[in-house]
């Protein structure tokens, strides 16, 4: 059998939060026990959001709760020529346009799960006269994605109306989310994916882009998503805190594998090899997000 690979890949925003911390948790766990390669991952594409040094204080604060990533770290800023490559086959193939669209043209377009724009197709045919590219979409029609989620389960999405053919050379010259994760995934041969459930709708986005690129799909694990009072997503813009080796024990919690009292009191390494031989899907709630 092939040798599993899980990955964790934060965007380096800012400090390691708890919501990312269940994440890496997560996926460190699944990976290391069965005997799987973890690797990390930095997504730092977006670089009008990449604070600087974050993404040294998230990997300082992963080492301080114990652990430990296979091969050196991948930056998606030293990626750019990979998604290039990619993004030119799609297009040799027919398979994106180039859109004039902005975004107040689009505004009221309906919305997806994930709160994006659907986009109704207006640059599908081609651009109008005098309109010039912004950006690339891809081409989504009739595209239906089935798969299995190991937690949540069968999932399915009508990606035409439930997302509509999203971009993926943004109007600013960066690359799209949607592409590299799904190059990434591809290159580094990741086998399963352990992430969020707000990353749920995303899914058959980067199916439909694996299909049309020739990838294999990873196997998907979408955890419970932290979330605060006000049933936010933990993060930056909530103002989520910055956490450390402390917050492991909780994280253990969230995820439905409460240490025991004595590995509790036991340094990081210890209770992550307690979570390594006691880990188990079933443990884990099926809720797409937890109050914390």
């Amino acid at each position: 059998m092939k040798k599993r690979v899980g990955r964790f890949a934060p965007s380096p925003t800012g400090p390691l939060h708890f919501g990312s911390l269940v994440a890496a948790l997560g996926s460190y766990l699944d990976a290391r026990a069965s005997g799987g390669s973890w690797i990390v991952r930095m997504e730092d594409l977006d670089t009008p959001r990449t604070v600087p040094s974050a993404s040294d204080a998230i990997l300082r604060t992963l080492e301080r709760c114990g652990f430990e990533w296979d091969g050196p770290v991948a930056y998606q800023s030293e990626r750019t020529a990979l998604y290039r490559a990619a993004f030119e086959r799609l297009k040799v193939n027919g398979k994106v346009y180039a859109c004039g669209c902005t975004r107040s043209e689009i505004a009221d377009s309906a919305l997806a799960p994930d709160g994006a724009r659907i986009y109704p197709g207006t640059c599908r045919e081609g651009l109008a006269a005098g309109r010039a590219a912004r950006s690339y979409r891809v081409r989504t029609e009739g595209t239906h994605i089935e798969f299995d989620d190991r937690l949540q389960g069968r999932i399915r999405h009508d990606v035409e109306h439930e997302a509509g053919d999203f971009v993926l050379l943004r109007a600013d010259g960066l690359f799209a989310y949607q592409l590299a994760v799904v190059v990434d995934d591809a290159g580094q041969q990741v086998t399963d994916v352990v992430r969020g459930a707000d990353l749920l709708d995303s899914t058959a986005r980067q199916i439909h882009l694996q299909r049309l690129l020739g990838y294999a799909t990873p196997a998907y694990l979408h955890l419970p998503v932290a979330v605060n009072a006000k049933g936010e997503k933990l993060s930056k813009q909530s103002g989520a805190a910055a956490v450390d080796a402390d917050a492991l024990v909780q994280a253990f919690a969230f995820l439905g594998h409460a240490l025991p009292k004595n590995i509790a009191a036991a340094p990081p390494h210890e209770q992550l090899s307690w979570g390594i031989t006691n880990w188990s899907i079933t443990r884990l709630t099926k809720a797409r997000a937890i109050a914390v």
